[in-house]
């Protein structure tokens, strides 16, 4: 007799049509949400059960998403676990995350670079600011020069001569006294030789000399009698040199030219009083502003040298301002520097072929001239006190040996007794 179990004793599963066999919208239930356990259930025959329902098939993992950056497989960093101790996990697009290593490091900072392009930018704007000043300020003061036809032919071509005229013009811009006219104050011939020598050489105003058109006279006549040509020309024929630039200093600006620069330390070993330059100076080196400087430079009947001490003193005078003028605490104010510009080309009137740039060129020749390698002097004089007749005391050079200075001048070899010319 074969034995049935009770139906009650069967398993019971709910039908095929229950609720439990419905789909619902989401992931499948797995076979824990339908209350049965991890492994697998076996239907029994007859029974509504399938497997579908006992062990449901997972939905396939999503594609990789493609995110700009360097190749999956170029990327070590890919797919790694983040290093133990980690806060975070490899870095966008595989780059390195917080941590400083690959897996949990931190993305490099970016803010040095952005802090050093900046000062890489400030660098650059700066440097075209220090190029484009000096450009600037040279365009400006090219601008502002007085010219004046005074080159002509004459005298041997040899090195390289400029005529420095410290004009006494008196008026605008000058020296205001009661005397009329324009006289040349002092005369300077600053010459590189072809063998580099530089010589700064004082030519008395009072000197003897043959005037074109106008016979023997003091050598300032020329300027008064016909301006800068003529002086050119007379001081042509006096030494056979030929200028090749001309510059006139108007002595009434020495002021603002000192005062532009600061003062300047002149010096001589002689206590005087002066009543006409109202001077009084002590023995020795003393700090000077621009009014002092110009009594400095026209005192002439207290100096026991006369003309001959004032010419010495009028070098001096644009040496300390030509040594200030390119010394380096100039050169780094451009306030100075301006002032400068504008006292320069207030006070110079120069030949129709000099420009700035060839005014830079002077300034370093007479730099050089009256520097400790230069050579000063006086040529070689032979009276102080000549009188010719008509014309007053005049300074005569000495006929044969300052025809001699002359041509050892040009070719750089020339030794002068001292700065006087020779006269004790």
């Amino acid at each position: 007799m074969t034995l049935m179990a009770e139906p009650q004793d069967l398993p019971r599963f709910p039908p095929a049509s229950s609720t439990a066999r419905r789909r619902v919208s989401g992931r499948p239930l797995t076979a824990q949400q339908h209350g049965q356990p991890k492994s697998p259930v076996y239907p029994v025959a007859g029974s509504d059960y399938s497997v579908a329902d006992a062990a449901p098939t997972p939905p396939p993992p999503p594609a990789p998403r493609r995110v700009s950056g360097p190749p999956l497989a170029a990327n070590p960093h890919r797919g790694q676990l983040p290093a133990q101790g980690a806060p975070y996990g490899p870095g966008r697009n595989g780059r390195p995350g917080p941590g400083g290593a690959p897996g949990g490091a931190a993305p490099a900072k970016r803010r040095p670079k952005r802090v050093g392009r900046r000062i890489a930018v400030t660098l650059v704007i700066l440097l075209v600011l220090a190029l484009a000043w000096p450009v600037g300020l040279a365009l400006w003061a090219n601008g502002r020069l007085i010219h004046v036809d005074a080159l002509v032919p004459g005298g041997t071509d040899q090195g390289r001569t400029y005529l420095i005229a410290g004009s006494d013009k008196r008026g605008s811009g000058g020296i205001n006294d009661p005397t009329s006219g324009q006289r040349a104050d002092s005369i300077l011939l600053v010459h590189v030789a072809e063998n580099g020598q530089a010589y700064l050489v004082s030519i008395p105003r009072d000197t003897y000399a043959e005037i074109p058109g106008h016979g023997g006279n003091k050598i300032n006549a020329a300027f008064a009698f016909g301006g800068a040509p003529l002086l050119v020309e007379t001081v042509q024929g006096l030494t056979g040199m030929h200028v090749d630039h001309y510059v006139e200093v108007g002595f009434g600006s020495v002021v603002e030219l000192v005062d532009a620069v600061g003062g300047v330390e002149l010096c001589l070993d002689l206590d005087f009083w002066d009543k006409d330059s109202k001077l009084e100076w002590t023995a020795g080196c003393h700090r000077a502003d621009g009014n002092l400087a110009l009594s400095f430079s026209r005192m002439r009947y207290a100096d026991p040298l006369g003309d001959i001490g004032r010419v010495n003193r009028q070098r001096q005078v644009l040496g300390a301002v030509m040594s200030e003028a390119l010394s380096p605490k100039l050169a780094l104010n451009p306030f100075k520097q301006v002032a400068l510009t504008r006292a320069g080309t207030n006070a110079l009137t120069v030949d129709q072929d000099l420009g700035i740039i060839g005014l830079g060129r002077l300034l370093l020749d007479f730099k050089k001239a009256s520097g400790p390698d230069g050579i000063q002097g006086t040529p070689t004089i032979a009276s102080l006190n000549y009188t010719p007749g008509g014309i007053g005391s005049a300074v005569l050079l000495d006929p044969d040996q300052s025809a001699a200075d002359f041509a050892a001048i040009l070719a750089g070899t020339w030794q002068p007794k001292d700065s006087t010319g020779g006269i004790k």
